[in-house]
């Protein structure tokens, strides 16, 4: 379970450098509200946006997962997702070349992955 919570933090950080280039930009383009129509700041915006958006509930699902999973799967769910959130994120910034298609596929199927593996647990499951 250590792997899950150096994840969680890290995807944690991460979220804390995409917010901050968010406000960085937003100064140095004197945009206060929305994008302004600038196609850098879009995509710093949807960098931050989309990692908010699905990394919670993912890791929700994992940790879920992992009171019915041995310690390695659930590591592996962490870092595999840890490693997509950052090409995404080094994608949309225009950093790593194919990054967000690789890192949203992988994020999908890390999502896709536990919530089978959570959904058979539950049906393993006896009612009182």
């Amino acid at each position: 379970m250590p792997v899950f919570f150096v994840c969680a933090g890290l995807l944690g950080l991460l979220a804390v450098v995409l917010t901050i280039n968010v406000g960085l930009m937003r100064g140095r383009k004197k945009i206060s509200l929305g994008d302004g129509g600038d196609a850098e700041m879009q995509a710093a915006i949807r960098a931050q946006g989309n990692l908010l958006e699905i990394v919670p509930f993912t890791l929700l699902v994992i940790y879920m997962a992992s009171d019915f999973y041995g310690f390695r799967i659930v590591a592996i769910l962490s870092v595999v997702l840890l490693a997509a959130r950052a090409l995404h994120a080094g994608g949309m910034l225009g950093f790593i070349p194919y990054g967000r298609a690789v890192g949203a596929m992988v994020t999908t199927a890390t999502l896709g992955v536990a919530s089978v593996l959570l959904a058979l647990a539950g049906l393993g499951l006896k009612q009182y």
